[in-house]
């Protein structure tokens, strides 16, 4: 996994190539750091490496804080969710030989940058509403772009434009993923099962029974599901992987109630817990 040097080139050219002015929808270009399509419309790469793209607010409590993401990168870090990152590393390389991943809810990129490491000649493109999130994203891979956007709005991107479509634990439009996929593309969505942490009671947000039922709902008649794998292991987290699980997600929200946050603060000993997640990869349908 080699990060990216940013440069005098803040986005990859494969990526400046699939992207759509978000006001116009005109093809765009960079110039001096800075995105503009042939209109005038212009985006500012910030020194990070990502574009924000977005000229509406988002509601409060939408995106990802600098203090969910400072957990999630320790928490990824340790390697407690590298099963799942291998596990959508084989299924890109199996499906797919190079083209435009688009990974739809990045964060900080850490799944998407395992898969370009297996796909060798695919580029990578970091959707997030969090800017902070991306600021990672956007060094995660030397073949990694970043962009900020709301993915419940019209993707700034052009159609038929991606090989694969990465979904991991982010919202899903099935109505612009079958957009900007390929006829022949693939979609891979990864969902925590029911048994997902469930050692930790009500520390963390539980997973109901009847989450996949919705999955398959959300992507309706748009998408056929063709393989499923499930990932599931046992592994000790110490005390302080235990509140990086809590806090990286919407679990931390909810740790004022009910004296949660003084139960994860009386925790000093390493807890076995078992991770479980689903991955599973749908095509397109005409």
């Amino acid at each position: 996994m080699s990060p990216r040097d940013l440069g005098d080139d803040p986005l990859p050219p494969e990526i400046v190539r699939s992207l759509l002015c978000s006001v116009c929808g005109d093809p765009v270009g960079v110039t001096d750091r800075t995105v503009r399509c042939g209109r005038g419309h212009s985006f500012d790469v910030a020194k990070q490496g990502y574009v924000n793209l977005l000229h509406a607010r988002i509601p409060a409590g939408t995106a990802d804080t600098a203090t969910m993401v400072a957990a999630r990168v320790d928490l990824l870090a340790s390697g407690a969710y590298l099963p799942l990152a291998e596990a959508l590393a084989k299924v890109a390389s199996e499906h797919i030989e190079s083209g435009l991943i688009i990974d739809a809810g990045a964060g900080t990129g850490y799944y998407l940058a395992h898969v370009l490491d297996a796909v060798p000649a695919a580029y990578g493109l970091a959707l997030d509403v969090s800017a902070v999130a991306l600021r990672r994203a956007a060094r995660a891979h030397a073949r990694a772009g970043a962009a900020v956007w709301n993915l419940w709005e019209p993707w700034p991107v052009a159609d038929s434009s991606a090989s694969l479509i990465l979904n991991v634990f982010a919202p899903r439009n099935a109505e612009q993923f079958h957009r900007v996929l390929t006829a022949d593309g693939v979609l891979v969505v990864a969902t925590p099962n029911p048994g997902h942490l469930q050692e930790l009671g009500d520390l963390v947000i539980s997973v109901d029974d009847g989450k996949d039922a919705r999955l398959e709902e959300a992507l309706g008649d748009r998408f056929g599901r063709v393989d499923r794998r499930e990932v599931t292991q046992r592994v000790t987290l110490s005390p302080a992987q235990l509140r990086q699980v809590v806090e990286m997600g919407p679990s931390a929200h909810h740790l004022h109630r009910d004296g949660r946050r003084e139960r994860l603060d009386a925790i000093t000993e390493p807890v076995d817990v078992t991770t479980s997640f689903s991955v599973t990869l749908y095509r397109p349908v005409p």
